[in-house]
């Protein structure tokens, strides 16, 4: 997700007067916060894929709580024996690969319309998946339509890209539940997505042990759930409002239906809270980033988005059907 923040001057005269380059030398970056950030997001995540990996090896049920201070979070586990910490990198690695594939693909496409933006920050928390995702800030003005479209999509397409491929291989790790497993606390939704890698995977290899068992059947490697995590970020970037990637899509294709489109999508998380009660945490966000950038221009509304894009929004719709899911994960309390 990206962040785009000054506004932009958007009548015909004003386009046409070149707009003025940033002054001074960009700030200097701080490597040393992205690296402190990288680094504790790697401990984080590594926590929670080793449990998930320990658990998927001894045929134990994938999420509990135990007796953990922080429910899904075994840190004590974890330190009890540091080396268990090994078994978290498939997990791990996988789920970094795909939020920087995200950031990356906004970051690149910054830098190639020559748009100020800083490298993904990494969010480490004490979280049933070790993070609360990665981000980039974007510090200088998006200059035309198309930028800002390209901007916007770039990060959702090469994220999917990354987990789709992740989830192919991760589903021919999986194998079934073994019988009599205890329930699990926490149990995944599975989006359009997973059901037609699924299909993919009869057709390809119908021998396989999970080819012809049904989703919920499947004891799912820890790399196919940080695919599904992939998939989940991909769904909530691209809902079209406010400053989500979704958002600046929409900005950039109409401009004037941009703020009518970000509330019917809130009313929609609204309507859908009554089936799981998440949405209506992101309603609740979406309603405050809506607010916060009422008056808030996100590219000038000249020259008008050349054609050819509309075919990419319609990819970036196709992406937002297969990743959505209405009721993400449950409980079992």
């Amino acid at each position: 997700m990206s962040e785009p923040n000054s506004p932009i001057p958007s009548s015909t005269l004003e386009y046409y007067h070149p707009l003025p380059l940033p002054e001074g030398a960009p700030p200097r970056p701080r490597y040393w916060i992205y690296a402190l950030l990288l680094i504790a997001t790697c401990f984080t995540t590594l926590v929670v894929g080793a449990r998930m990996e320990f658990n998927f090896l001894h045929n134990l049920p994938p999420f509990v709580t135990g007796d953990e201070f922080l429910p899904f979070f075994p840190i004590g586990w974890v330190l009890a024996q540091p080396s268990r910490l090994l078994l978290g990198i498939p997990f791990s690695g996988t789920l970094l690969a795909i939020l920087l594939a995200h950031e990356m693909g906004h970051y690149l496409l910054c830098r190639y319309y020559g748009v100020r933006a800083t490298l993904p920050f990494f969010i480490p928390a004490p979280t049933l998946i070790g993070t609360l995702g990665a981000v980039i800030r974007i510090r200088g003005p998006i200059r035309s339509r198309a930028a800002l479209f390209d901007i916007g999509i770039a990060g959702p397409i090469a994220g999917f890209v990354v987990a789709i491929v992740t989830l192919a291989v991760a589903m021919t790790l999986s194998k079934p539940m073994a019988p009599g497993m205890g329930p699990s606390e926490l149990r995944l939704g599975f989006p359009a997505i997973f059901f037609l890698m699924h299909e993919m995977l009869r057709s390809v290899v119908p021998g396989h042990a999970v080819a012809s068992l049904p989703l919920a059947r499947v004891y799912w490697h820890p790399t196919a759930v940080a695919a599904w995590v992939g998939m989940f970020a991909t769904a909530l970037n691209l809902l079209p409002s406010s400053q989500l990637d979704g958002g600046h899509i929409v900005y950039a294709l109409a401009p004037r239906a941009h703020r009518v489109i970000s509330w019917i999508t809130v009313i929609a998380l609204v309507y859908l809270g009554r089936l799981h009660i998440s949405w209506r945490v992101w309603a609740g966000l979406l309603i405050v980033m809506n607010v916060m950038t009422y008056r808030q221009r996100q590219a000038p509304d000249y020259p008008e988005l050349p054609p050819k894009r509309w075919a990419w929004a319609l990819l970036a719709a196709i992406m937002l059907i297969l990743t959505f899911t209405v009721s993400p994960f449950q409980m079992s309390w």
